[in-house]
């Protein structure tokens, strides 16, 4: 197995995540904030894929699948396209409100395939590229990689969480 290999079953496992999170929830359960300041799973499965379409696409030098598929006009959300979500205020998390499951579904799987595809065009003297000489130790092309799966990962994580919580009521 090489580093590309090991990235590409990372991605796989969060993608496994989602979809065991999100697959069998109404628009009630998608949208369950556990107090006025939760992030439900509909707006933590959105976050964690924008961001990762983000970073993914700037990597790759493509444009993101939300804006460029159009995804963005599909949700219909009252934000800015080119929001991934970090700073939302609760109103901003609250204009999130995901009505269709398979529709968030799809679209993390496009983003996920393109991201695969992207990560099996890379060597590993790819991923020790330097891209982002702005942080202390400048910032691999490797490490930037790394820091998608681990957001992707958390957020995964509590997704299941509030899920498991929906389910239960």
């Amino acid at each position: 197995m090489n580093s590309t290999d090991v990235l590409v079953d990372a991605f796989g496992r969060v993608r496994s995540d989602v979809h065991r999170a999100v697959e069998g929830l109404d628009e009630r359960a998608l949208n369950l904030r556990l107090d006025d300041e939760a992030n439900p799973v509909g707006w933590l499965v959105w976050h964690l894929t924008r961001v990762q379409d983000d970073h993914i696409a700037d990597l790759a030098g493509h444009q993101q699948a939300y804006t460029s598929q159009g995804w963005a006009d599909a949700f219909g959300f009252d934000l800015d396209p080119t929001s991934i979500g970090y700073g939302h205020t609760s109103e901003q998390v609250a204009a999130v409100h995901v009505t269709d499951a398979q529709m968030l579904l799809d679209y993390y799987d496009a983003v996920h395939d393109r991201t695969v595809d992207y990560l099996r065009t890379l060597t590993d003297d790819d991923l020790d590229e330097v891209i982002d000489e702005a942080w202390d130790p400048p910032v691999t092309r490797g490490v930037r990689i790394i820091s998608v799966v681990d957001d992707d990962i958390q957020h995964a994580g509590q997704a299941a969480y509030v899920a498991g919580i929906a389910r239960r009521r």
